[in-house]
């Protein structure tokens, strides 16, 4: 349902609960600190306004895609000008700042890194497992992950709205900050060498999940100090992300207890 903005504003100027459409709406939201997950343009958009709004995206780090007029049609009902920003339900944490700040803290702490998962159900049913299994925080990158909107969170059972979440442009750098800090960085990947059941969950540890289609990227691979797998049995090679996710988190459970 579309609701008007609480003050007077252009027929432009337009807001539902999970958007914000027109370009100079956009550019407002965007200087006035809006949660904003990513910015969805028009193909081939241009114009002086359009200049100004894609060089603010860029200079905040906002994420943004080049999209059809079909698909910004289907999601507002109104002129949207060629751009529509989705809004986050979360306030999103630096993974900088965050990740020296658990080291100083008295547990071993338990990150998730997420390599571009794009499903929303999973990436839901990975945050709720964290949020349940005790994780500190969860790492995505700004391009190539899901929506972080209204179905993410009701997928998650709410833990996106518990657990920190880390929008970061460069994973390499989270990774490596990560080993500079002391934590082991453990690759869940088929191609492992060890069984997950060998490695100790007890050290500090970012675990990284990869997409079910691509898998952890190669240059995070190489980053990694362990690289552990799952025993499969079956015909089947490989399980969904987050079913996978949900053992090594709990394998890290069980050894912490």
């Amino acid at each position: 349902m579309i609701q008007k903005h609480s003050t007077p504003t252009a027929p432009t100027e337009k807001q539902t609960s999970t958007a914000i459409y027109g370009l100079r709406p956009v550019i407002e939201a965007i200087e006035g600190g809006t949660r904003i997950d990513r910015v969805l343009l028009q193909n081939g958009l241009t114009g002086t306004l359009a200049g100004d709004l894609k060089g603010r995206i860029r200079d905040k780090g906002i994420p943004f895609q080049f999209v059809p007029v079909e698909k910004l049609n289907r999601l507002a009902k109104g002129n949207h000008q060629g751009v529509v920003a989705l809004i986050s339900p979360i306030k999103f944490h630096d993974a900088l700042d965050l990740i020296p700040s658990l080291m100083e803290g008295e547990k071993a702490p338990l990150v998730l890194l997420l390599d571009h998962i794009t499903d929303v159900r999973n990436f839901g049913a990975i945050v709720r497992t964290a949020e349940c299994a005790g994780a500190d925080a969860v790492i995505i990158p700004d391009h190539g992950s899901a929506q972080i909107g209204n179905d993410a969170v009701k997928t998650s059972s709410g833990a996106l709205l518990r657990v920190p979440v880390c929008r970061e442009n460069n994973l390499k750098t989270v990774v490596n900050l990560a080993r500079q800090c002391g934590m082991q960085v453990v690759a869940a990947t088929e191609k492992g060498a060890s069984d997950y059941l060998e490695v100790d969950f007890t050290k500090p540890t970012l675990l990284i999940m990869g997409a079910e289609e691509t898998g952890i990227s190669p240059e995070l691979l190489k980053l990694s100090d362990v690289r552990a797998k799952l025993p499969i049995l079956g015909q089947v090679q490989s399980l969904n992300v987050s079913v996978a996710a949900a053992v090594f988190m709990y394998e890290v459970l069980r050894q912490r207890r």
